[in-house]
């Protein structure tokens, strides 16, 4: 292909406009809104692979405009009424066709990569250490999802040159799109299609969970899928008979029968574990998952000095290690707990964000009396266990008095239950030292299956 001409190509045609909407529109959907994809251990400038899922995700949008952006682009020769003069010269039609093909592709490849970049140096810029491969398909399907339907946009335009065909695109797209999300929201993705259709869609989920990734059968089927697309788009763009347009499917309907056949059909092996980012990384009793490395000198000498207070408090009952949650669950589902091993959610804002005494103090709450609703900006629970926590925390770590581990809110239903857990401080410290202790013990039974913290340090049955 003449470069010179390539350059005039994208100078004086709609192709840079298509990157420019891609990477100007995703930045501006992610920067003008606080949504979840900045929140807890799967923000998208947090990890290599939470980077690339929410990138992808933004393609619920982008790729129904850049097939738009190829219709449109493919009706500039019906327009400028030069299809016929063009067809007469002695040039081959596929290379006609790779000249505004190339370009549009050229264009919005570098939109997408300029956001890849961009997320990619502020995951590099951030607090992990964590490189894992399987970032960078995802980000590449996405790429050729992007290419494929802008130039299978193209040569339907062509096909079908009616100021129609654009908008016609654009709209069955985004159905088309909206009708086969996947959503990870339970513990197994479900969509309103079967598994293996819903993994046509060029559009991920937005990551919940930080140690989730694609599977490399939905990268190499998607990518067959994508490759057919393309293939077929541009065999349409490059046709000039009905026979070779009948032709032009063959490539398309081929990359969907090999890609069915790569495309997992149960749901467990779409979304799976990345085992090297869940392994664990120790210091003694202490441990968190190989993503979340660089938290293990911050949580390690808070944990033993937990784990001390705990062994003061419990005597052998006490749990023994310190580790950070790894159990996958559905969004609002209660939390797996154990009574040998205090789990830190670095999803909990509260431990996300203490070091020192006060992240020692919020490890203590959690063995005493662990929340069994997550905490989570997204879910929202737990909130009822803080006055429970706190009582217990202020109980084991010797407190005069009870110190709240959040500043209490000042709505009513939160000032009853901190009026009841000053309370049962009160009733609890009345006691004698072996009752106390004996009151504590039940506070952590309740709490391990989900009962009412409370209700044992305030002398009621739990239920």
């Amino acid at each position: 292909m003449n470069t010179r001409v390539l350059r005039t190509e994208l100078r004086r045609s709609v192709a840079p406009w298509a990157g420019l909407v891609v990477l100007g529109g995703s930045l501006a959907i992610l920067y003008a809104v606080n949504g979840l994809w900045w929140q807890g251990t799967a923000a998208w400038t947090g990890q290599w692979t939470s980077m690339a899922l929410t990138t992808r995700s933004m393609l619920a949008y982008l790729w129904p405009l850049s097939v738009g952006f190829g219709a449109v682009y493919g009706l500039r020769d019906a327009r400028s009424r030069t299809a016929e003069l063009l067809a007469s010269t002695p040039r081959p039609a596929w290379r006609r066709a790779a000249l505004p093909a190339g370009a549009l592709a050229l264009a919005l490849a570098a939109g997408f990569g300029l956001l890849v970049l961009w997320g990619g140096s502020q995951v590099a810029l951030g607090e992990t250490d964590y490189l894992p491969a399987g970032w960078l398909p995802i980000s590449l399907v996405a790429v050729l999802a992007l290419v494929a339907g802008a130039v299978f946009g193209m040569g339907l335009a062509r096909t079908l040159p009616s100021v129609l065909t654009p908008p016609i695109l654009v709209v069955g797209s985004l159905v088309a799109v909206m009708y086969l999300r996947q959503t990870t929201d339970g513990a197994l993705p479900s969509g309103q299609a079967s598994n293996r259709l819903s993994q046509l869609s060029p559009v991920t989920d937005m990551p919940r969970e930080m140690l989730l990734t694609l599977s490399g059968a939905v990268d190499l089927g998607q990518a067959l899928w994508f490759l057919g697309l393309l293939g077929t788009g541009f065999a349409l763009l490059a046709a000039s008979t009905t026979r070779a347009r009948l032709f032009a499917a063959a490539p398309v309907l081929a990359g969907a029968v090999l890609a069915l056949l790569v495309l997992p059909g149960d749901p467990r092996d779409t979304y799976v574990v990345d085992r090297a980012a869940a392994a664990l990384v120790c210091d003694g009793p202490v441990c968190v998952t190989r993503a979340n490395g660089t938290q293990l000198p911050v949580l390690a000498p808070a944990g033993k000095e937990a784990l001390r207070v705990l062994h003061d408090a419990l005597g052998d009952r006490a749990p023994a290690t310190v580790h950070e949650e790894t159990t996958l669950r559905a969004n609002g589902d209660d939390r797996q707990l154990s009574a040998d091993t205090v789990l830190v959610d670095f999803d909990d804002p509260l431990i996300a964000r203490a070091t020192g005494a006060e992240l020692t103090r919020l490890l203590v709450a959690q063995g005493l009396a662990p929340n069994c609703r997550p905490r989570t900006p997204w879910e929202g629970g737990g909130q009822l266990s803080l006055p429970a926590q706190s009582v217990v925390a202020s109980w084991a770590l010797g407190d005069r008095q009870v110190q709240p581990l959040e500043k209490p809110e000042e709505d009513q239903y939160a000032q009853a239950a901190w009026t009841s857990a000053t309370a049962a401080w009160e009733k609890l410290n009345a006691l004698p030292r072996a009752e106390q202790r004996a009151r504590v013990a039940e506070v952590r039974a309740a709490a391990l299956s989900c009962g009412s913290e409370l209700a044992p340090l305030t002398g009621e049955v739990s239920r």
